[in-house]
This record gives C-alpha cells, structure tokens and sequence, in this order.
C-alpha cells in the first residue's frame, strides 16, 4: 500500500472532502470576478490563491496535506477571493461593523493579514514535521514564525512593486485607508496569526497529520 493509499485509509472520505473544497473554491473564484469592484485589482488579490490551488493539485499525489491544513488554506483561499470582488477597503460587512461600531476603517484587511500568519503557520508546520527532523517544540515554533514574517515581508514587497510598476492603479490592492503604519500592523497580525496558531491547534494538527501521514 503506497502512501496515498493509506492516507485515503486513514481518513475515510478525504479525497471527498478535498475535491468539495476546490469545487466551491472556484465557485467563489467564478462569482468574484462577476462585476468585481475593478478588474485589474481583483486579478493582483486573487492571483496567490489560484496559484496555490495549481500548486496543491500538481504536488496532490507526491505530498497530501492533512484535512485541517488544506481546510485552512481554502479558508485563506476564500478570504483573498472575497477581498479581490470587493476590495479589503471596502467588503460590505466590514463596511457595516465600521458604521455601527465607529470604527477607523474597514478592518477586512486586517482579518486577511491574520490569517496570512494563521494559515501559513499550519501549512509550514505541517512540511517540517514531516520532511525534515524537526519535531514539535521551542525551535519549531520559532522557525515556524520566521517562515511567517518572511512570507508576511514578502507579501508587502509585492504590494510594493506593484504600486511602483503602475502607479495609482495599484491603490485599491494597497488597501492602506491613510494609514501609514499600515504596512507595519499587517505584519504584527501576521506574527500574531502565527503564534495563534501554534497556540490553538497544534495538538489538534499532530492528530491531524497522524491520521494523513
């Protein structure tokens, strides 16, 4: 028994539940670029998510992640999707909560660079724990987090370059609502998320990977 096989074996349904994942991925994806709020900033936002999605089905054979790490990626999947129709600046429930709550901003953005730490942290624990010898403790966290903040880093550097590359197009992608510290806090959530993570579900992710690996 090969082991994809025995991943299947050990969790009944898996393929199922991986396949009713993507299937409403890109029925999201399908609906957002529907009049999106502008084209051109909906295909910058939801470009990491379709690429992560080929990415996941070209390695689905060799390396299968466990149901929790690819439910968490589909939650982050979603997030970008909606962030790209309507922009983080201005998603509608947001838009609400900072009218009822009077509140600064629309604090989409801030929910998405959360779960840019939150989610990449189950992700990136997931590949060490089961391709190098690290095993869980103090040094696998804190690789886990730098993982984080550098994808974190990255992430601005390319929100960077496109407003560099073309100019006041790129407005909307940068979300910033006249926050100059924007850049700053989207990388403070991201360390956080990344934290959170480690916090919250680590022994239900070591159940997890036991069940898939």
């Amino acid at each position: 028994m090969d082991n994809d096989q025995a991943a299947d074996v050990a969790v009944p349904g898996s393929k199922r539940f991986h396949a009713a994942l993507a299937a409403s991925f890109i029925i999201v994806l399908v609906w957002s670029v529907i009049r999106p709020y502008d084209l051109f900033t909906w295909f910058l936002e939801i470009l990491p998510a379709a690429a992560g999605l080929v990415v996941l089905l070209l390695t689905y054979r060799r390396f299968r992640f466990s149901n929790l790490a690819y439910f968490l990626m589909w939650v982050e999947a979603i997030i970008l999707v909606i962030g790209g129709h309507y922009t983080y600046a201005e998603m509608p429930l947001f838009n609400w909560m900072r009218d009822a709550f009077e509140l600064s901003r629309n604090h989409y953005d801030r929910v998405g660079h959360f779960a840019q730490g939150f989610v990449p942290a189950i992700v990136a624990r997931e590949l060490l724990v089961r391709t190098s010898p690290l095993k869980p403790g103090k040094w696998l966290i804190t690789l886990v987090i730098c993982i984080c903040l550098a994808i974190s880093a990255a992430y601005e550097l390319g929100e960077w370059l496109a407003a560099v590359l073309t100019g006041t197009r790129a407005d909307a992608f940068l979300g910033t609502q006249g926050d100059v510290w924007d850049t700053q806090w989207d990388m403070l959530l991201a360390f956080i998320g990344a934290i959170t993570a480690q916090l919250v579900l680590s022994r239900f992710h070591d159940r997890s990977i036991e069940k898939t690996a």
